[in-house]
């Protein structure tokens, strides 16, 4: 049961799996809690008007009208359910006096792993030959994979997820390449991995996977340019954010054979797709429909995240953090970046 005068909090975008995760996690802390199916947005934001806190997901909007709206209701809290917060502007939350918080990792495994299935799924067609074997089609045509010990990979951000998946294809005996602007991990480089500039990553990896924040400085990080730098056919896996990826560059690069085999868990457009059935209506975005057509392309909505550890640990940090906040000792703050 929620503590007298607990601080209010309200979900956006909340499924049935996020109630229940929640619930499970707020026996530790009493937190009155509030869940809406809806997306945070300009319109949406009153409701929630009289709660202190607000709690939103990674594709509902927190710029500075939603922000406006929800300070006039007496939010003073926005405690991101997510690690990132490119979503959210932070300039006029602070300018409102309004705490951002985040959850900076809760389980680095869950996405890391899902990175490793696209990549085996992709290389050795496990998805076609699945629907193949359904079909009563035993034949082997056009399944030839390649073995991942010897080649090289590429991972691009090496924060904790990173170092994560890099370790794991270490193991399968590959070559690891690494680029960050940050020091390198030392985990890394005991498993033999080589720190290089992007280019260089990109001319001489087998596979390259993105595993870094989207920022300024990291947005449309791989375009038609980088692409046309990678080694021809070479896989390119995205499990970060949608934006670090132009997806207009990738029809053409997938058509001439530049690019051999696409992973994509995020998408710059996901928005209003993601996270929904849309099944029994027509695919509005012709980008994202044409790549679909692609037999060498897997897309999953958004779901590396998505294992019951993960769930668990974000409801804990989430909540954590509200009533570290509610202590007027708030921990996970997100500030304005530097410039």
């Amino acid at each position: 049961m929620p503590a007298p005068n607990a601080t209010r909090l309200i979900l956006f975008s909340s499924r049935q799996y996020d109630a229940d995760t929640f619930r499970q996690a707020n026996e530790a802390f009493g937190v009155e809690l509030d869940f809406q199916e809806a997306h945070l947005d300009a319109q949406t934001a009153i409701l929630a008007r009289g709660f202190t806190a607000v709690c939103p997901f990674v594709n509902d909007g927190v710029d500075a009208a939603v922000l406006e709206k929800l300070h006039e209701g007496g939010t003073r809290l926005v405690a991101l359910r997510s690690a990132g917060f490119n979503h959210v502007d932070l300039h006029a939350a602070k300018r409102l006096g309004i705490t951002v918080t985040r959850v900076p990792a809760y389980s680095p495994h869950a996405v890391a792993e899902h990175a490793v299935g696209m990549i085996l799924t992709l290389n050795r067609r496990l998805h076609r030959a699945v629907a193949r074997t359904r079909d009563g089609d035993f034949s082997l045509n056009g399944l030839l994979g390649f073995d991942l010990y010897g080649k090289t990979v590429g991972v691009i951000g090496t924060g904790i997820i990173g170092r994560v998946f890099g370790n794991i294809m270490a193991g399968f005996g590959m070559q690891v390449l690494a680029y960050d602007p940050g020091p390198p991990a030392q985990d890394l480089l005991e498993r033999g991995a080589r720190y290089v500039g992007l280019d260089e990553l990109l001319a001489n990896s087998d596979i390259v996977s993105l595993h870094c924040p989207l920022l300024p400085s990291t947005y449309h990080l791989i375009d038609e340019h980088a692409l046309a730098r990678m080694k021809r056919g070479a896989m390119l896996i995205n499990t970060g954010r949608g934006g670090l990826v132009e997806s207009n560059a990738l029809t053409g690069a997938l058509k001439s054979g530049q690019l051999g085999h696409l992973g994509l868990d995020v998408y710059e457009e996901e928005g209003g797709l993601f996270f929904e059935d849309h099944s029994d209506s027509l695919l509005q975005d012709d980008v994202l429909a044409r790549l679909l057509t692609f037999p060498n392309v897997i897309i999953t909505a958004h779901q590396a995240f998505f294992t019951r550890e993960a769930l668990i640990e974000i409801a804990s940090t989430t909540l954590g953090n509200v009533k570290a906040w509610e202590a007027d000792a708030p921990r996970n703050v997100v500030d304005v970046p530097q410039d």
